[in-house]
């Protein structure tokens, strides 16, 4: 089954919705704007009902089919945040707020939802209820986990919950996924060294250098993955950030170091947590200094619960044909906060291709306007399919 008709005929409208938001990027949480034309636009549509400030600035659309039989209600899940980048594109409806840019394409799936939303709501073609989530802060601040503890699944009696995310390097317009580990678990560390201040170059020997600390630390680290994780399981340990020293001949007291810690597998993360603190502590220790380490766990593993991803590549299937979907994607170490919903619901995330693109997060990014209609047919065949009418 193709791309349903009347979503190829909202194509240049969602388009145009895509556009306005790209132009007016908003960061995290402060996604006022995006969040009140989201709204607006869920109204016009004649959704059921139309609440906004879950999860603080989050907008939550409910539609009812023409039948209420099967009781079901199946959640759909669009993010709203952009980036704070900068954006080198050369499109005409490039970012007017310096600085911020749609370097992932939630303008594209927030589009791609709303078109879903309006077609719905002239159908209705499905016995149970359809609630569309529109997500803020998924770029690090947690907002599917604000919208689920503000009551979500709850309150809405949602049974599953499904997520899209577009994918440059994926063939236009194909669709890929997976059961189990789909994206990584995603984990801050900081870590602080304590020395001995000191002359660097008169006295080096009467000060306990925090630099050198700091940077034996940064390379034992890497023996957590080489020699502690199982080479058949993944996981990720990078220091992007080592802040020491005010002079060019002074040895600093501290050093601060910063990263992020990706892994696939809960046993793996809680491994890799403890090792990080013994690692750090110990080389610090054999320097003749101290190193305290925060381990902050950001957003757990997007984890696809079976049946669902099943249900997510049938449905992909039937709109681009088998040959189009891969059902068994090799995990990837990015993140994603749609892993706090499928925590708290059986769903799944699947990945739409965008063709030849630069990746998501790059300041050339450009979202691929042909594939709005990839995605908006997606969530309406899920709909019809999950809770078909008798």
């Amino acid at each position: 089954m193709p791309i349903v008709n009347r979503i190829a005929a909202l194509s240049d409208e969602m388009a145009a919705w895509r556009h306005d938001f790209h132009e007016n990027p908003e960061l995290l949480y402060e996604v006022h704007r995006t969040a009140g034309i989201v709204a607006d636009k869920l109204r016009e549509f004649g959704c059921d009902e139309v609440v906004t400030g879950i999860g603080r600035t989050g907008v939550v659309g409910v539609i009812r089919g023409r039948k209420s039989a099967s009781g079901k209600a199946i959640g759909l899940r669009a993010d709203m945040d952009a980036l704070p980048i900068v954006e080198t594109a050369d499109v005409p409806y490039a970012s007017k707020i310096p600085g911020k840019m749609h370097a992932c394409g939630h303008d594209g799936h927030t589009a791609m939802l709303l078109g879903a939303a309006k077609y719905l709501a002239e159908t209705r073609n499905f016995d149970g209820t359809a609630v569309v989530i529109f997500q803020p802060a998924e770029e690090g601040g947690g907002g599917g986990k604000a919208m689920v503890e503000d009551g979500l699944m709850t309150r809405w009696n949602i049974d599953q919950v499904y997520g899209m995310h577009n994918m440059p390097g994926l063939a236009e317009g194909h669709f890929a996924t997976t059961p189990g580990p789909l994206l990584a678990s995603s984990d801050n560390i900081q870590i602080t060294v304590r020395g001995k201040g000191g002359h660097a170059g008169a006295t080096p020997h009467q000060a306990i250098d925090s630099v050198l600390i700091g940077s034996q630390i940064v390379n034992a680290l890497q023996s957590i993955v080489a020699r502690n994780v199982n080479p058949l399981q993944s996981a990720v340990i990078s220091i992007t950030q080592f802040h020491a020293g005010t002079a060019f001949n002074i040895i600093p007291e501290t050093a601060e170091l910063g990263g992020t810690v990706r892994t696939l597998d809960p046993d793996v993360r809680d491994l890799v947590e403890r090792r990080i603190g013994e690692v750090a502590e110990s080389v610090a220790r054999a320097y003749g200094g101290s190193a305290e380490t925060k381990y902050t766990r950001m957003y757990p593993v997007t984890l696809n619960h079976a049946r669902e991803a099943g249900v997510a590549a049938d449905v992909a299937r039937d709109i681009v044909g088998a040959d189009r979907v891969n059902d068994k994607l090799i995990p990837m170490m990015g993140a994603e906060d749609f892993s706090f919903m499928l925590e708290a619901r059986p769903g799944a995330m699947i990945l739409v291709g965008m063709g030849d693109s630069p990746a998501c997060h790059h300041p050339a990014y450009v979202f691929n306007d042909n594939i709005l209609g990839h995605g908006a047919s997606f969530w309406v065949r899920l709909i019809e399919t999950a809770m078909p009418v008798d």
